[in-house]
C-alpha cells in the first residue's frame, strides 16, 4: 500500500487495464457515410429474401410513401401486441414479422385469390 492514488486515476501503479486504451477499429472516420434518409429507411422496414423475390416476380414496386404506410401499420400492430401480421393495402397483401419489422412475403391481387393466410395473429387494413 505504498503506492499513491492521484485524482482521476482509478488504478494504482504504472500499468492500466487495456479497457482504458482506445482501439483504432472504433474510429468513426473510417466508416463510410450514408445519407440520413437511407439509414432511416433501413431502420423503418426490411424485406426478407423471399419477399424481395416475390416482389420482383410479381412486378410489385413499393414507393417510399407505401413503405411509410406499412411502417405506420406495423407501429399500430406492435402497440396491440401483434407478432405476425397481415397488412392489406389497396390490391397488395404483406405478411410481416412485427418484432423484426421484416416483410416475410408479398402478394398482388392475383396471388391473393383463393388463398388462406395462416400463422398470423392480426390484420391491418390500410385504406
Amino acid at each position: 500500500m505504498s503506492e499513491r492514488i492521484t485524482v482521476g486515476q482509478l488504478y494504482t501503479g504504472i500499468n492500466t487495464p487495456n479497457l482504458l486504451s482506445r482501439s483504432k477499429q472504433g474510429d468513426l472516420s473510417t466508416t463510410p457515410e450514408r445519407p440520413f434518409a437511407q439509414v432511416l429507411e433501413d431502420n423503418l422496414l426490411k424485406l426478407s429474401n423471399h419477399a424481395a423475390k416475390r416482389l420482383e416476380q410479381r412486378g410489385i414496386e413499393l414507393k417510399s410513401e407505401q413503405m411509410q404506410q406499412i411502417g405506420t401499420a406495423l407501429d399500430k400492430a406492435a402497440a396491440k401486441g401483434a407478432k405476425e401480421s397481415l397488412i392489406l393495402m389497396q390490391d397488395l397483401a404483406f405478411i410481416v414479422n412485427v418484432k423484426n419489422r421484416t416483410v416475410v412475403t408479398a402478394m398482388d391481387s392475383e396471388s391473393m385469390k383463393n388463398n388462406v393466410f395462416t400463422q398470423i395473429d392480426s390484420a391491418v387494413i390500410i385504406s
